[in-house]
């Protein structure tokens, strides 16, 4: 064993971020990337001109990021140049009625009585409830390790806390019962796919993630979400953190248990490489797919069993399109709803693309005039998969684009290429199973405490990472580098109690 050396096996966004905390205070931190490029999910496709964030395609919660590049003495405004977009989002419905939602509160508001007389008063209930479950959760559920419902509750100060998180309903129900109008109804359940989830099974508790939006901004990094990959990967080299790509690892090792070990389990030895190099280390953060860690890395069928509680998130189709000419009414980031959210999610439910999906488009460019040559725009369409599908991406490519059109939006005689992902291409890409996006989903009222946790099978292992607590999404993914980073570090206070737990 390496006495204080942290290796990482993955530079995502999570496993950058723990490095660099790490490296902060003063451990020895060796990241191996097994691809030529760090960032994992968070990529860029380059092509003619063009340019495309493959995976997040907004910032939100930045001063958790801040926190990152503060630790080791720098700060994200040093870092990277954001804009707080406004507005937020376009979104629109088959009957061709659309709404904007703004970065003001009282501009939302207004913008949801136009839509619907009455909809800005039960818009300001509705992110009311967000920011109470928001304010909890942040103090409860974000403070530190997750292993079960007890941790959450020995952080709650009373038991209003719990009901404030509104865990026993859906997502869907408690839009249901605040909007009058089945739309805005179905433009709450869109968060749910957030965290590659379902309206109608995640917990209310994902109402949160508007009033996130509403409260702190939706933020864009000029020059792209690679920006924010630049300054992670930067930030950790000039910190001291030896970054190695092109570094595949086929196992972590392990040494001979003793009975010092937590559970008699053993504990981890370092690392061996595909070319059979082995490093030592005392700790190491799998930044992978829990799954992918305890099927092939660290082989453990009871710790695979307990991965596989979870449910996976959904994954996705992906068109790159360069599009020639100016779209009328496109924004930056835009949503056409399906027909119907109760059918499209039962064909996602039976493991089948949906017939009628609700599609989401990100340009870019409207912001950010270098994404796109000029005069032209960089339109990344996104429509949610179940995980493992098999897809026909010309097929499917034509579907979603015919959809497009049926709602106003005809690109197709404008295209000048289709870079095109399925599922099956986002799983070989990530090593992630199915090709889902976010690791696990917050299917069901359990879903938070079935999803691996932060501590590992082994001593001296640990999890970081969408498919580990506390979940998938940029904010969450830098949320579990602070818990790791804290556990390896024995930072006191709550976190460093919980870890002790």
């Amino acid at each position: 064993m390496a006495e204080g050396r942290t290796i990482v096996v993955g530079a995502g966004v999570g496993g950058l971020a723990v490095a660099i905390r790490l490296r902060a205070a003063g451990h020895d931190v060796t990241v191996l990337e097994r691809r030529g490029v760090v960032g994992g999910k968070l990529a860029t496709l380059r092509r003619d001109g063009y340019t495309f964030d493959l995976g997040p395609s907004l910032v939100t919660l930045p001063h958790v990021f801040d926190d990152v590049f503060r630790a080791a003495g720098t700060s994200l405004e040093d870092e990277v140049e954001l804009v707080r977009l406004d507005p937020q989002f376009h979104y629109h419905w088959r009957d061709g009625s659309s709404l904007t939602v703004h970065d003001d509160a009282d501009a939302t508001a207004a913008a949801f009585d136009e839509f619907e007389p009455g909809a800005g008063a039960q818009w300001r209930r509705f992110d009311a409830r967000g920011r109470r479950i928001w304010d909890v959760a942040e103090r409860t559920f974000f403070a530190g390790p997750m292993s079960n419902p007890f941790a959450l509750l020995k952080r709650m100060r009373s038991p209003r806390d719990l009901t404030s998180i509104d865990p026993l309903r859906t997502l869907h129900s408690a839009a249901s019962a605040t909007f009058d109008d089945d739309r805005l109804v179905q433009w709450a359940g869109r968060y749910a796919t957030y965290s590659g989830s379902s309206p109608y099974e995640s917990p209310a508790t994902l109402a949160c993630i508007p009033h996130v939006e509403a409260r702190h901004g939706c933020w864009y990094p000029m020059g792209g979400l690679d920006a924010l990959r630049q300054a992670l990967e930067r930030v950790a080299v000039d910190t001291g953190v030896d970054v190695r790509t092109g570094s595949d690892v086929a196992r972590i090792t392990e040494a001979e248990p003793s009975a010092s070990d937590r559970r008699g389990a053993g504990r981890v030895r370092g690392v061996e490489l595909v070319d059979g190099t082995t490093l030592d280390a005392e700790h190491v953060v799998a930044n992978v797919d829990a799954e992918h860690l305890y099927a092939d890395l660290l082989p453990d069928d009871a710790a695979l069993k307990q991965v596989r509680r979870a449910d996976r998130s959904t994954s996705g189709f992906v068109l790159c399109l360069g599009v020639r000419g100016a779209t009328p009414g496109v924004g930056h980031h835009n949503v056409w709803f399906s027909e119907s959210y109760a059918a499209e999610y039962n064909d996602l439910d039976a493991g089948r693309p949906a017939k009628d999906p609700t599609i989401y488009a990100c340009v870019s460019s409207v912001t950010d005039p270098t994404q796109a040559p000029q005069g032209c725009e960089n339109w990344f369409v996104l429509v949610n998969a179940p995980a493992g599908a098999e897809i026909d991406e010309g097929a499917y490519g034509k579907l979603v684009l015919d959809r497009l059109a049926t709602n106003g939006v005809d690109l197709r005689q404008r295209i000048e290429f289709v870079h095109a992902m399925t599922p099956t291409i986002i799983a070989e890409r990530y090593r992630s199973p199915g090709g889902a996006i976010y690791g696990t989903s917050s299917n069901g009222r359990r879903a938070a405490f079935v999803r691996p946790g932060n501590r590992g099978a082994r001593d001296g292992l640990y999890l970081v990472g969408g498919s580990s607590h506390p979940g998938g999404g940029l904010p969450l993914v830098a949320t579990s580098a602070r818990i790791v980073a804290d556990m390896i570090t024995g930072t006191s206070g709550p976190v460093a109690e919980a870890a002790r737990q």
